[in-house]
């Protein structure tokens, strides 16, 4: 009886761990993921309620065309990154407009820290996932 109880305590363990694992690999939703790049963009440019306003819905206008480029692209990953950068390019150029010249400096100064950060992360040129955008696609 002990071992019948042992044995269902660690396959339950397992299971639970399993699931656990099977959580952190999720993508997050395009609405997540708009909302937490407002937030790092706020709070690093110092954004007014309507740039924020504005931004999370360029973000999440962004996260959406991602998520589709990445499902009509699958196995073509060199169309999909080509696709994506033109993409964050647009996206980058309506965000640019809603700033002020302090506020671009530090745009500017933002993309720079978020691109050496993915290179040390070893998500530079055809390693890992990619990302990009200010919402961290």
């Amino acid at each position: 009886m002990k071992k019948v109880l042992i044995i269902c305590g660690l396959l339950f363990s397992v299971m639970t761990f399993a699931k656990a694992q099977d959580g952190e690999r999720k993508m997050p939703t395009p609405e997540e993921r708009a909302e937490r790049g407002a937030t790092q963009l706020t709070k690093k440019l110092n954004l007014t309620e309507d740039q924020t306003t504005k931004v999370k819905a360029i973000l999440l206008d962004q996260a959406k065309a991602t998520t589709k480029i990445r499902e009509e692209n699958k196995g073509d990953r060199e169309g999909m990154m080509a696709k994506m950068k033109a993409a964050m390019e647009e996206n980058d150029l309506k965000i640019n407009a809603l700033l002020n010249d302090d506020q671009k400096k530090a745009y500017v100064a933002y993309k720079e820290e978020r691109m050496k950060n993915m290179k040390g992360m070893g998500m530079g040129k055809g390693k890992g996932q990619g990302g990009g955008g200010a919402g961290g696609q």
